[in-house]
């Protein structure tokens, strides 16, 4: 069985595997392909999307799938079935392969571990976990800025003890021989003994000048309860990205942000679509980073000779 679950257990070959098939649908757009023509793929979002769930829907689309989008409110759930029951009901009618998004944590776990689901599970967003395919098509982002990964320092400010998003590039960036720097309120910081190697916990303005990447997180509301802070404005005059800082920036530094974003809460409004963003080219290279996850999970290889995967890079033990 073959899925991708998260980027903990991903490889450095592995990861350069999926973005070298990446690379390729990022430079044919419009390329239509039935590598996956008559197979079925479902669409299970437990919680709110608008990219990952549409830049999936598409990614599908345009390798010849045919999508089913699932609707909790219409469907099982509603009476009690689980996840797991749903599942295996959808597998039953021939469908081969789930892209979940959930708001609980250990669900890929618990999905695993039932040994009759055959089904490819891929992780669309995983409560606080992890969210693998935005974390890869962000270093393809920076890949395209940069020519590549090693010797990067990548900046990562805001909610990041909610967000499954910095998650997954703490497990990712650092085995792409990138350096991490995590910035923003004390509450919201991750805890310092479970770091990996190569991130580094550091002060707002250290990390604003001295990045290649500065990318802003959203605060999570729907994740925390009370009042975090007096108003949106204190909290962007704290640890938002604004204009004043962005002067901060190198001259050569890119801004980023996972979306979807809070205008004048984490960042300046006027900085979405400067010169120095990037963050509506992620959105495009999600469509491209879907369909070489989708073409690895499905069938073990990429389109393009030299985007074929060896057998060693299959995502089998993921």
């Amino acid at each position: 069985m073959k899925h991708l679950l998260g980027t903990k257990d991903l490889n450095k070959k592995q990861m350069e595997a999926i973005l070298g098939g990446a690379q390729y649908w990022a430079e044919h757009p419009k390329k239509q392909s039935d590598l996956l023509y008559g197979r079925f793929i479902a669409n299970l979002f437990f919680e709110a999307s608008t990219r990952t769930r549409f830049s999936f829907e598409v990614a599908e689309k345009r390798l010849g799938a045919h999508v089913l989008n699932f609707s909790e409110t219409d469907s099982s759930t509603k009476k009690g079935e689980t996840i797991y029951d749903t599942l295996r009901t959808l597998e039953s009618m021939g469908v081969e392969t789930a892209v979940i998004r959930t708001g609980y944590d250990g669900l890929f776990k618990e999905l695993i571990a039932q040994k009759n689901l055959q089904m490819n599970l891929v992780n669309a967003g995983e409560g606080t976990m992890e969210h693998p395919t935005q974390c890869l098509l962000d270093m393809l982002t920076m890949q395209q800025q940069f020519g590549g990964l090693q010797g990067l320092k990548v900046a990562i400010i805001g909610d990041l003890r909610h967000s499954r998003v910095c998650s997954s590039h703490l497990h990712a960036l650092p085995k792409m021989g990138a350096e991490i720097m995590i910035a923003g309120p004390a509450t919201f910081m991750c805890e310092k003994d479970t770091l990996p190697n190569g991130v580094h916990m550091v002060e707002m303005d250290e990390a604003i000048t001295t990045a290649d990447v500065v990318m802003m997180l959203r605060v999570q509301l729907e994740r925390h309860s009370g009042m975090l802070f007096p108003s949106r404005e204190e909290y962007h005059k704290q640890f938002g990205l604004t204009l004043e800082r962005a002067t901060m920036m190198k001259k050569n530094a890119i801004i980023m942000h996972p979306a979807p974003f809070n205008r004048g809460v984490e960042i300046d409004g006027k900085l979405v679509e400067s010169k120095q963003s990037v963050i509506f080219p992620q959105v495009a290279n999600g469509v491209a980073v879907r369909m070489a996850v989708l073409e690895g999970v499905m069938t073990g290889e990429m389109i393009g000779g030299a985007n074929q995967w060896e057998p060693s890079l299959k995502m089998a033990n993921c």
